[in-house]
């Protein structure tokens, strides 16, 4: 383990972090609010500073990083931004709890959306700022920003990018990764753009617009308003908020094909077509079971949509409370929070393209089974799909099943019921944001234990790093010379 490395490099993303928090002090300022929240976040500022200067001021001789510093260095790094990340909120008092004030830090980051607060129209502008401005940074991925800007280990960063950036295969957009790293923000906060200018014209002011359009593109889902996004009382705002998800939840390597012209190359992706089949049929099926229960049929779809978009791409808004839709809409809902967005996107859970080869694999052993002499090849946006590849998803597939069993083993000394506990896992784990019963979207994570919380939190931390960065982390192994 490169040790030097991984303090040199947490080092410099402390300080990164420092910077990010001038924004939020900046609207402190704009808002002329109380001393106490400058002071919040100028005193957090000034420990980032301090420790980020301390841990990054001497440059490592050895510069290599490898899987193992890279997984470190990226779970490592998210858990201290998270933390650091939580201090404004304790000591300005509007989250008085460290821990209340990690979970919501940690869903934010993790583009989760859960949240503790039962009244999130009490805290002051600069909170609420910088509580959604934790999902624009955290919904491309806190080290990818790092690397885009403080590209100094071009050569040896690839690893924590693989790290961060979610899905079952990593490939570079261009030759350097740090232009990777650069084009992916700039096609990033564009459509972040486009969506506020969107919201804007819908009759939003521009501090709502940006805090929205910062959870629409980190699929995140932190609400502004008690009533959540139904406060606004505008179909055309939940329909932007909808298709914005829609298109936050596919692969940006998808939208540089479009860039560079290779439009026909977007309309061959294989893991596209499926995730809108996926959606358009989740719609037709819960519209057609809550047929009975709504006078027009233009709000029965833009619900349904709505609720589709969210939870699919794991971004936690709603409109409707799907908690009292009927057991079928749930169920179809609750499969939706384990598929999640395309690989390459902002959204979480498992991802399209590990269900889609995953469902390839299983048909193809029936085959092999039925017609034991057939040759069974599996083909994935035209193209063979390797032993290690199928091997990989199945791997993870199991170990994710292992570790949420582990989850709601724990959660279950806290919920009331099985649902609670599945779901409220399934949220976390997924970085959906509420799940059902007693944390559903009417309901938050308040009523939870301290207990529960922390484990929520690392869940959600997890389930955004995609597990193998935060075991390795926490593995007695990682830490041996």
């Amino acid at each position: 383990m490169n040790f030097s490395i991984v303090r040199f490099t947490t080092g410099r993303l402390l300080q990164i972090e420092a910077f990010l928090l001038l924004l939020p002090l900046l609207v402190s300022f704009i808002y002329r609010e109380p001393m106490q929240y400058p002071l919040s976040f100028g005193a957090v500022i000034l420990i980032l500073l301090v420790i980020g200067q301390l841990t990054s001021r001497k440059m490592p001789r050895k510069t290599r990083i490898t899987t193992k510093e890279g997984f470190v260095v990226v779970s490592l790094s998210w858990i201290l931004l998270s933390f650091f990340g939580a201090l404004p909120f304790v000591f300005s008092g509007d989250i008085p709890s460290l821990i209340d004030a990690f979970f919501e830090t940690s869903s934010g980051f993790t583009t989760t959306g859960s949240s503790i607060l039962t009244n999130v129209e009490a805290l002051s502008h600069s909170m609420l700022f910088w509580r959604s401005f934790t999902h624009l940074i955290g919904g491309m991925g806190i080290l990818v920003f790092a690397l885009a800007v403080l590209p100094q280990f071009e050569s040896e960063s690839v690893y924590i990018m693989k790290a961060e950036v979610p899905g079952p295969t990593f490939g570079k957009l261009v030759s350097k990764l740090s232009s990777t790293a650069r084009i992916l923000y700039v096609i990033y906060l564009s459509m972040t753009l486009v969506v506020v200018i969107l919201l804007l014209f819908g009759g939003m002011n521009l501090f709502d617009a940006l805090l929205h359009a910062f959870g629409v593109a980190g699929t995140g889902g932190f609400g502004i308003k008690n009533g959540g996004i139904a406060s606004y009382d505008s179909a055309y705002i939940q329909y932007v908020i909808a298709i914005g998800m829609l298109v936050f939840g596919v692969n940006f390597n998808l939208y540089y094909m479009i860039l560079i012209k290779q439009v026909r190359q977007v309309f061959k992706s294989e893991e596209l077509k499926w995730y809108l089949g996926i959606v358009a049929s989740a719609v037709m099926l819960i519209g057609l079971n809550l047929l009975s229960s709504y006078d027009s049929l233009e709000k029965l779809f833009r619900d349904v949509l709505f609720s589709v978009s969210s939870v699919i791409t794991t971004t936690g808004f709603s409109t409707a409370d799907f908690g009292k839709w009927p057991l079928f809409s749930q169920i179809i809902l609750l499969l939706l929070m384990f598929i999640g967005g395309s690989a390459g996107s902002t959204a979480g859970g498992l991802k399209v393209s590990r269900i889609v080869i995953l469902f390839k694999t299983v048909m193809s052993e029936i085959k092999r089974v039925a017609q034991p002499n057939r040759v069974v090849s599996i083909r994935y946006d035209e193209k063979a799909l390797s032993k290690e590849t199928k091997h990989a998803v199945a791997n993870y597939i199991l170990i994710y099943a292992v570790i949420y069993i582990a989850l709601l083993l724990l959660i279950s000394f806290d919920s009331p019921d099985f649902l609670t506990a599945f779901s409220s896992v399934a949220a976390t784990f997924n970085n959906i944001g509420p799940g059902l019963g007693a944390v559903g979207p009417a309901e938050s994570f308040a009523g939870l234990n301290d207990f529960s919380k922390v484990i929520l939190s690392f869940s959600m931390l997890a389930g955004r790093l995609e597990i193998f960065p935060m075991i390795i982390l926490f593995s007695p192994r990682t830490w041996k010379k």
